[in-house]
């Protein structure tokens, strides 16, 4: 057997399904879009086999993407999960052959209901189309193996279609960037959408301060014990006035023999980049990564500039936003 050739011949299969799909889409397909739009409930897909594994993931691309979209097993459906379909819910019935038992007996109790049904099936004429208040077909000529009864061509079809679906719907909720993340929280998306430099930031007494006049000794010992890189130094009313990096110390070691005879006025870099409290931590790594000399550690200050944590690109990485 000629393996390549006949794994080709079953994408072949799969992509002219798509495409005989992409071609009759029509009014049905815009029938569909008008309704689940306009759901003020949930969808509620349901399918048998592989069907219903694609159903599954149909739902699931609706939740995520601002759609209220769960998956119902058709046989449990017809032992209680019912209860699950009220007025104002969608139906969306997967069949490729539209004769699936389990899904054609939902269909009477679902319409008791008065709840419409999107159907997505092969047949035209099949049980569930004629029974559908929409029908998407799906798939085209049949599936590939033995007698075409290895479902491949007709699910990778409702796949692409529940796709379609999905991706329509977000965009005419106007789904954005933002609401992506915020269902999403876990994910980098999420994370560079949602973290503050607060939820990373090292604050309270974790944080290095010397005021103006304190020697380096007393700057050095406290940059080392909080152990961040760096110290922020303060002037009399707690305001930021520069900080002290370990870049600084190393700098001004060839400059200053007498480096510990200075105080850590003479030696910080005055009028640092900061960040206030509250702004996006993905500002916090452009802030970073902007400058001419990539710099390692942010201070975070509130209103009156008065630091009130250190951010550091380390921490920005472990948490996956840079």
């Amino acid at each position: 057997m000629d393996v390549l050739k006949e794994a080709g011949l079953v994408l072949d299969r799969e992509l002219a399904a798509i495409t005989w799909t992409r071609e009759n889409l029509g009014a049905g397909f815009v029938a569909a879009v008008e309704t689940l739009f306009g759901c003020r409930g949930k969808v509620v897909v349901s399918g048998l086999g592989k069907s219903g594994l694609i159903g599954r993931k149909i739902a699931a691309t609706l939740a995520s993407t601002g759609t209220p979209a769960v998956f119902m097993h058709p046989a449990e459906g017809m032992h209680g999960d019912l209860g699950m379909i009220v007025r104002g819910d969608v139906a969306v019935l997967l069949s490729n052959s539209g004769e699936t038992e389990e899904i054609v007996r939902l269909v009477p109790s679902v319409r008791r209901i008065d709840v419409p049904i999107v159907a997505l099936t092969c047949r035209p004429d099949s049980t569930l189309a004629r029974h559908a208040t929409q029908v998407l077909l799906v798939g085209g000529d049949g599936d590939t193996g033995p007698d075409g009864l290895v479902p491949t061509s007709s699910t990778t079809a409702m796949l692409a279609v529940g796709d379609a679906l999905a991706v329509v719907l977000l965009k005419m909720r106007g789904f954005d960037r933002e609401d992506f993340a915020r269902l999403h929280p876990g994910g980098s998306l999420g994370r560079k959408l949602l973290l503050q430099v607060d939820d990373i930031m090292h604050a309270g007494e974790a944080v290095p301060i010397v005021e103006l006049q304190a020697g380096m000794k007393e700057a050095i010992i406290e940059m080392t014990g909080k152990g961040l890189g760096a110290v922020c130094v303060v002037d009399a009313a707690g305001v930021l006035a520069g900080i002290v990096t370990d870049g600084d110390l190393r700098r001004a070691i060839e400059r200053f023999p007498n480096l510990l005879e200075k105080n850590a006025a003479e030696i910080m870099t005055r009028e640092p980049v900061t960040i206030r409290a509250g702004t996006l931590a993905a500002e916090a790594v452009r802030l970073m990564e902007e400058r001419p000399s990539q710099i390692s550690v942010l201070p975070v200050v509130d209103e009156r500039h008065r630091p009130r944590g250190l951010v550091r690109l380390h921490d920005l990485v472990k948490a996956g936003v840079a």
